[in-house]
């Protein structure tokens, strides 16, 4: 392992190198302005779209079109997007923080981030001066709303197989659309849709369609599990005619549009998980302090609490990931630009160098909410399962995360393969640290006197985690070598190692600074809870992946060492969840 302290990190390299405390950025760190946004956006949330979550749900005619306008009339449609077209030009975290305190807003979330995402950022990051001054004021307004469409019936996850066709009409004029998409969110009332097609059957392209443009229509509404109010339909085009000058970006290169619009999709899609956790934590521990069974309130159960505490510890790790890495998108970006980069390349530039980071956020965020809500509704008992109950309609919802912007699937086999990559590339010294790591093993480990330093056993811990990725992610590539890219079970493990040892040092060095800060110790309590259990569930997964290629003296081997880097020292963590669920029941809320 580097010693080296560096606090820009690119992505991926803090598996190779180590950070300090004074390095990371969290919520502690928002400024006067980003505290008055965060404000401004739960205020919204509270007043104009949970009390009308049921208009919502039943899809009242122009309902939630009118919520997006209010939203944008308020400017929280404009945060992020440049002063030039009317924006309010704030940075990544800034905007990251509307995508966390409007998260929480069920349907209207969905609408939302789909509207400031991916239905406005393809035209401002790759439109021309002439396609910007044209549709991003009124977006970003809420005058015009816009959607996305990429995937079809038979292309999800392998976008790239679309069939939607497009081809110039004889005059040059127009581009005739056939195909159709499905699966898109606002499609049912949006003004404005980024379309992919291949032209002639084989460039890749996007296109800027315009509902009323001839031979454009989409199907009814979709009867969904879960997330009801989001309007989702189908989008048919029969020779539509798209005007040639409604082209966005090169032909033949809309791949670059649809990938790099992903990643800070995911990213944002992480934030909207932890606003919709903390939310549905709070509601949890309301309700546990008002039940009552056997003459006393359920919250002083101790198998209540451990639920309570479980909640609270995941989402507010979730957090912790979450904003360190917005914040190296964000200072990425300020680099770009001060180098010479105009904003929309900056942006995607600094999104694609933590697109790593930006996958294991979405796996980690959407997998925390699912946790949390299934737990919420588990402390409301029989309630949690009616309709009446709110945490119902946030069950539900929860388990589209876990699809959308990729499936987690997906996600976790791009975690390792861009890691792989980017070492290939040597933009990261991943093979160097795993011979470092082999040549460990070989060496007698120190059992020298016990450091009492605050924190060492924990930092010790952390980097041992990173060893077991090192070791078991270098292994599997030396002994698969080109097999590695079709063994998905060894990935995933692998991926999963990766998820947890990077929310592990995010956590450490969050904890460690807050501590610094004076803080009290119910943030030891939850960082000693993550860390214990991180352990095993790291040394399961690099047991798992190492057994299926590794046998005899080279498994035995590899077996000791991932043993011996995540050997965690014996913990109390029932005395620790129990300080934790007391802190959330004394708050009557998520208060982490």
């Amino acid at each position: 392992m580097e010693a080296t302290i560096n606090t820009t990190l690119k992505g991926g390299e803090w598996l190779v190198k180590e950070s300090s405390p004074s390095d990371i950025f969290s919520p502690e760190n928002f400024n006067e302005e980003q505290q008055m946004i965060r404000d401004m956006c739960d205020q919204f949330l509270r007043t104009e779209v949970l009390p009308n979550v049921e208009r919502m749900d039943k899809m009242e005619p122009g309902y939630m079109r009118s919520l997006l306008q209010k939203s944008g009339e308020q400017g929280l449609l404009a945060v992020a997007f440049p002063e030039e077209y009317g924006g309010l030009g704030k940075d990544f975290v800034t905007s990251t923080i509307v995508s966390e305190y409007l998260g929480a807003g069920h349907s209207f979330s969905v609408a939302i981030s789909a509207h400031t995402g991916i239905g406005t950022l393809p035209i401002l990051y790759f439109g021309t001066d002439e396609q910007k001054q044209k549709y991003i004021p009124k977006l970003i307004s809420g005058e015009w709303i816009g959607a996305y469409g990429l995937t079809e019936p038979n292309s999800g996850s392998d976008a790239l197989g679309a069939k939607t066709t497009a081809r110039l009409s004889e005059d040059g004029k127009y581009y005739l659309l056939n195909g159709q998409k499905c699966w898109i969110t606002n499609g049912g009332f949006a003004d404005v849709y980024t379309v992919f097609a291949k032209v002639d059957g084989d460039k890749f392209t996007a296109f800027i369609v315009e509902r009323g443009f001839e031979g454009f229509t989409n199907g009814p509404e979709e009867d969904k599990m879960g997330i009801k109010g989001s309007s989702t339909v189908q989008l048919y085009f029969q020779d539509c005619k798209v005007p040639a000058e409604n082209v966005l970006g090169e032909i033949g290169k809309g791949h670059k549009i649809a990938f790099n619009i992903l990643n800070i999709g995911r990213l944002k899609l992480c934030a909207a998980t932890v606003g919709g956790a903390k939310y549905a934590t709070t509601n949890a521990v309301q309700y546990a302090k008002t039940r009552e069974q056997f003459k006393t309130p359920i919250a002083n159960f101790g198998a209540i609490q451990y639920k309570m505490a479980e909640m609270a510890i995941k989402t507010f790790a979730a957090e912790t990931a979450l904003y360190r890495t917005a914040k190296w998108i964000a200072d990425k970006e300020q680099a770009l630009h001060e180098n010479g980069q105009p904003f929309n390349e900056a942006l995607l530039g600094a999104a694609e160098e933590y697109a790593i980071e930006c996958a294991i956020l979405k796996v980690f965020g959407s997998e925390i909410l699912d946790y949390v809500v299934d737990e919420g509704v588990q402390i409301h008992g029989g309630n949690g399962y009616s309709a009446e109950y709110n945490i119902s309609r946030a069950y539900r919802d929860s388990r589209i995360n876990r699809i959308y912007e990729g499936t987690n699937e997906i996600n976790r086999l791009l975690t390792v393969d861009m890691t792989l990559k980017r070492a290939m590339q040597g933009r990261l010294n991943l093979m160097g640290a795993a011979m470092k790591v082999q040549g460990e093993l070989m060496s007698i480990p120190d059992f020298g006197e016990a450091d009492e330093t605050p924190f060492v056993q924990e930092q010790k811990l952390v980097q041992g985690f990173k060893k077991a990725v090192l070791l078991t992610a270098g292994a599997a590539a030396q002994k698969l070598m080109q097999q590695l890219q079709n063994e998905q079970e060894i990935l995933m493990c692998i991926a999963d190692m990766s998820i947890d040892t990077f929310v592990a040092e995010s956590l450490l060095l969050r904890v460690m600074k807050i501590t610094e800060e004076g803080a009290g110790e119910i943030y030891k309590d939850v960082l000693s809870c993550y860390l214990y259990d991180a352990a095993d569930r790291i040394l399961k997964n690099g047991k798992d992946a190492i057994n299926a290629f590794a046998e005899g003296d080279e498994q035995r081997m590899i077996l000791m060492g991932l043993r011996r880097f995540t050997k965690a020292q014996p913990f109390n963590s029932k005395a620790a969840r129990r300080h934790i669920a007391a802190h959330l029941v004394e708050n009557d809320r998520y208060s982490l």
